[in-house]
């Protein structure tokens, strides 16, 4: 296959009318409104990560924003093809393509923070996401993100783990469920036909956080849930469709949820911890696939914060005695919603939980999100730009930073060793296991993420 750049100089005009035509087609009104509305006040700078761990023109993200614009003047407005330098107008060429691909997928996690201070609220993720469609559109996405969306779309999950493995894999874990608790009847059950949860997770975690999964079954087992897990396609709840912004393979990723719940007959569908794959299926998957679900749909966050509430499980937060903080994912609180059932249960389970400054929607992004992850010729800005949230990190002083996203934990534990934090990393499951107050042996000690 022909490289990023090869395939650039290979465009066509056809190919570029085509980008054009599918970036106009995801701008709504008010998209194309922002594109002409930007005052260049520069408070959006003080708010990005990227600028502010480096402070160049090209990390403001004003100046992605114009990048954007320029091409939209340029080919979709009067001034733009009559006066195109009086309006900042350009055309949409090869060199604008690569300008588009810099901005939009190299400096951007599309983690929102820009347009909460916003002085005129322009949706810069939105505007973004449709330059990342035509890119997309014309076969330009980062190879390495594509083939992540890829294996979700052959394999049905990102990390193409075979039936075999997966089955396997959550065996061993019964059996370790069953010697923790004492309860030779715990289960991790698979293909439950009929119960009332169908739980989703991320594939990093059989493939090497077990010990997280682990600890989801076993409040599950504490709370008595009737629950599930999928051994076909249905298991993942990750969609990187979300970030290629290609939304037909996106929603063909969201069917696989909807399929295994109608195959089991399960009535909620419980995402794991994760903050793009709750965006994705909660907010995005309707869109994509153009019917509402026929079934509930929540956090696991929201689903242990009621069993909490509810008494259908107790917690010792004397068992988590060390210092706690708590990264937002940006997808699960600033663009999601969910911000205060997390913070609910970790102050039940743990001893001392101190917060982040700043927190909620006003979070840094850890670095990580956007598909950066899967990008790795944008790993060096990634750490950079990552330098936010290990300030953030350090000024807590805690030990354990808890972060309900996977692709958070991967960010976080690099930056722990670039920035030497000395921290551990958990998910929100894992410190409420821990804390579990029940018949059976006490927690076990030293497990950890990292």
């Amino acid at each position: 296959m022909a490289s990023l750049e090869e395939r650039i100089d290979a465009l066509t005009e056809a190919q570029l009318r085509h980008g054009l035509e599918v970036f106009r087609s995801k701008l709504r009104a008010a998209e194309a409104a922002y594109l002409n509305a930007c005052v260049h006040c520069g408070l959006c700078a003080d708010s990005c990560h990227y600028y502010r761990t480096e402070p160049a023109l090209e990390n403001v993200p004003a100046r992605k924003l114009d990048h954007v614009a320029a091409a939209f003047k340029r080919h979709f407005t009067t001034a733009g093809r009559l006066v195109p330098r009086l309006v900042g107008a350009r055309p949409f060429d090869r060199a604008m393509v690569r300008a588009w691909l810099d901005s939009v997928f190299g400096r951007c996690t599309l983690c929102g923070r820009c347009s909460l201070n916003c002085t005129i609220g322009i949706g810069l993720p939105r505007v973004f996401r449709a330059a990342r469609a035509a890119l997309a559109a014309m076969g330009l996405v980062p190879d390495d993100l594509q083939a992540t969306v890829d294996n979700s779309l052959v394999h049905g999950n990102n990390m193409a783990i075979t039936k075999e493995d997966w089955v396997d894999t959550v065996q061993w874990l019964e059996e370790e469920l069953q010697m923790e608790t004492g309860d030779p009847g715990a289960r991790i059950p698979l293909d439950k036909q009929g119960a009332r949860v169908l739980f989703t997770v991320n594939p990093r975690e059989p493939k090497f956080f077990p010990l997280s999964l682990q600890a989801s079954a076993k409040v599950f087992w504490a709370a008595g849930e009737d629950w599930t897990l999928a051994s076909d396609p249905g298991w993942d709840l990750t969609n990187y469709g979300l970030f290629n912004c290609n939304d037909e393979q996106a929603g063909r990723i969201t069917q696989n949820l909807v399929d295994a719940m109608e195959r089991l007959g399960c009535t909620t569908l419980v995402i794991g911890e994760c903050g793009h794959g709750f965006g994705s299926a909660r907010w995005e998957g309707p869109e994509w696939l153009q019917r509402r679900y026929p079934f509930e749909l929540c956090s696991v966050l929201e689903l242990m914060d009621e069993y909490l509430t509810s008494g259908r499980i107790a917690v010792d937060p004397s068992r988590n005695p060390k210092p706690v903080t708590l990264h937002d994912p940006c997808n699960l609180v600033r663009h999601g919603g969910v911000s205060e059932p997390q913070r609910r249960v970790l102050r039940r389970s743990v001893a001392h939980f101190v917060e982040m400054t700043p927190s909620r929607e006003q979070s840094f992004c850890c670095g990580g999100g956007g598909g950066q992850l899967a990008m790795a010729a944008y790993k060096d800005r990634r750490i950079r730009a990552g330098g936010m949230k290990a300030q953030q990190i350090r000024a807590t002083g805690a030990e354990i930073v808890v972060a309900p996203c996977h692709n958070c934990i991967d960010q976080l534990m690099e930056l722990n060793k670039e920035y030497t934090l000395g921290i551990q990393v958990k998910t929100v499951a894992e410190m409420v296991a821990e804390a579990l107050v029940t018949a059976g042996p006490s927690p076990s000690e030293g497990k950890t993420t990292t």
